[in-house]
C-alpha cells in the first residue's frame, strides 16, 4: 500500500510531464499540506494559481497553509475575498471563524462557525465550538463586547522559552548597511557608549518600526541586533498578546514589558505589530481599543521606567498603523526595509550557501537574475538548486557541489514575492503619504 510520500513523489514526476495540470498541481497541494508539509503546499498552491486564479478551492488551500504556518494577515485577506463570492465554500466560514477568534472578536467568529456548518454540517468542530462558547457548558461563559470573559485570570505569565540569547550577529545579516546604521545609533551605541549618550541627556530605550515587503528580513535583523549586543531577546507574536478572554490581552501585553524591563538590557521584537496597533478609528470594538491603550501605555513606561528595554516591530502594513505610535519616545524611528539591492543579494546568497558544498559560484552573476527578490525568494533559490541536486546525487551516487548555473537555473523557477506588496504600497504612498511617511517608498519606485 503506497504511503502519503509516496503518493507525493508520484504526483510531482507526473507534473514534469504536465505542468499545466491544475487538478494534479492541487492534489499534490492539498497532500503536502496534510503532511504539515506547509511551505511546500504554499508553493504549489500559488503555482496552481497562476493557471486557475479564480478558483474556490486554490485560493481556500492557499488560506489554509498561510494560516497553518500563522501567517494569519495574509490568510485573512484570501479569506476576506472568498466570503464576497457566491460559491464559497463552507471551510472558508470555518477558516474566518479561527481567524475571527484568535483576533479576540468572539460574536464574529460565533456567527461564521454557525455559518459554516449550516453549509456542511459534516465540518462542525465540537473543541472549536467549545472555546466560541457554544458547547455543552457554554452556560458558564458569557460574551461582553465581542469576548467572552474569563472566570479565573490566574497564572497568567510569560512562557520562559520566550527569553533567548540569539547568537547571530550583523555579520549574519546580508546587506541592509543604512538600516544597521539607524540601529547602531538608536539601540546599540546607547548601550555601547553609555557616557557619552549621558552627556546629553539622551535615554537607552526607545523603538524602531520597521516596514516594507514580507520576507525582506525584518525578523531576522531584531534577532541580529540583540546578538550584536549580547543582549536578552522577546519575539512577540500577535498569538502571545490577543486573548479570547476579556482584559487578558492587556494582562498579557504587560507580562511581556515586565519581563523585558527584569531583563535588561533586553531587545523586543513585535512582530506583525499592525494586528495590535491597528488605527483605533478602524476599530469597532472597544475592548480592541484597550489593547492599543495599554500598548502605548507600556511604550511610554507610565507605571515602570523602560531604561535599556529597546523595542523593534515589523509591519507589512504601515498605512494600518494607528498614528500614536509614531509620536516620539515611541516608534520614533520608521525605516523602510527594502527589498535587497545587488550587492545585498549577492551577501545574502552567500550566506545562504554556507556549509553548502559550492564551487567557484559567481554570486554576482546570481544576483543579477534576481532583481526584486526578497531574502526570502532567495532561499527559495537555493532551496531549489540543493533538491535538484539532491535529484542528482541519488541518480549517480555521490553529491556534485552547486555551481553558478545551478543557482541561475533555480532562480529562472522562481517568481519575486514583493511586486504584490509594492502594487499596494505605491497607493498609499502617491495618495496617502501625509508628512512625506511613504517617500521612501516612492524614492525605491523611482517615482
Amino acid at each position: 500500500m503506497t504511503n502519503s510520500y509516496d503518493t507525493v513523489r508520484a504526483l510531482r514526476e507526473a507534473l514534469k510531464f504536465s505542468p499545466d495540470n491544475v487538478p494534479l498541481r492541487q492534489h499534490l497541494a492539498d497532500t503536502l499540506l496534510s503532511l504539515g508539509q506547509l511551505e511546500d503546499a504554499e508553493k504549489e498552491y500559488r503555482q496552481a494559481m497562476l493557471l486557475a486564479r479564480d478558483e474556490p478551492q486554490l485560493k481556500l488551500g492557499l488560506a489554509r497553509a498561510f494560516y497553518q504556518q500563522g501567517k494569519h494577515n495574509q490568510s485573512l485577506v484570501i479569506v476576506e475575498e472568498l466570503l464576497k463570492h457566491s460559491k464559497c465554500p463552507a471551510l472558508a466560514y470555518l477558516l474566518h471563524a479561527r481567524l475571527l477568534l484568535n483576533s479576540g472578536a468572539v460574536q464574529q467568529a460565533v456567527s461564521q462557525y454557525r455559518s459554516a456548518i449550516a453549509l456542511d454540517a459534516s465540518i462542525a468542530d465540537p473543541d472549536f465550538a467549545e472555546l466560541l462558547g457554544i458547547g455543552e457548558d457554554s452556560h458558564t461563559k458569557d460574551v461582553v463586547e465581542g469576548k467572552v470573559r474569563a472566570a479565573n485570570f490566574d497564572n497568567l505569565a510569560l512562557d520562559d522559552e520566550k527569553l533567548e540569547r540569539p547568537q547571530i550577529s550583523f555579520q549574519d545579516v546580508g546587506g541592509m548597511e543604512t538600516v544597521k546604521d539607524e540601529i547602531r545609533l538608536k539601540i546599540i551605541y546607547p548601550l555601547t557608549q553609555q557616557e557619552l549618550y549621558k552627556a546629553y541627556g539622551k535615554a537607552i530605550g526607545g523603538g524602531i518600526l520597521m516596514y516594507g515587503p514580507p520576507g525582506c528580513g525584518k525578523t531576522y535583523l531584531a534577532r541580529a541586533t540583540a546578538g550584536e549586543i549580547n543582549s536578552n531577546f522577546i519575539s512577540v507574536g500577535i498569538n502571545d498578546v490577543l486573548d479570547m478572554w476579556l482584559g487578558n490581552s492587556e494582562r498579557n501585553l504587560h507580562a511581556i514589558f515586565e519581563e523585558a524591563r527584569e531583563n535588561q538590557p533586553c531587545v523586543v521584537f513585535f512582530d506583525e505589530v499592525d494586528a495590535l496597533a491597528a488605527n483605533r478609528t478602524d476599530l469597532r470594538q472597544s475592548s480592541s481599543r484597550m489593547v492599543i491603550n495599554q500598548f502605548l501605555s507600556e511604550l511610554d513606561g507610565v507605571k515602570s521606567s523602560n531604561e535599556g528595554v529597546l523595542i523593534l516591530a515589523a509591519t507589512n502594513a504601515p498605512w494600518h498603523l494607528d498614528a500614536a505610535f509614531r509620536r516620539p519616545g515611541r516608534f520614533d524611528r520608521i525605516l523602510f526595509i527594502p527589498p535587497p539591492d545587488a550587492s545585498a543579494r549577492a551577501a545574502i546568497l552567500q550566506l545562504l550557501c554556507r556549509g553548502k558544498p559550492v564551487d567557484k559560484i559567481d554570486y554576482e552573476q546570481v544576483s543579477k537574475k534576481t532583481e526584486h527578490f526578497s531574502g526570502a525568494d532567495l532561499k527559495a533559490v537555493i532551496d531549489l538548486a540543493v533538491e535538484k541536486k539532491l535529484q542528482e546525487a541519488m541518480k549517480i551516487g555521490f553529491p556534485k557541489p552547486l555551481v553558478t548555473r545551478d543557482l541561475i537555473s533555480a532562480a529562472a523557477n522562481v517568481k519575486s514575492s514583493t511586486k504584490e506588496w509594492f502594487a499596494t504600497a505605491r497607493n498609499y504612498a502617491l495618495y496617502a503619504n501625509e508628512g512625506g511617511l511613504y517617500d521612501d517608498i516612492l524614492k525605491y519606485l523611482k517615482m
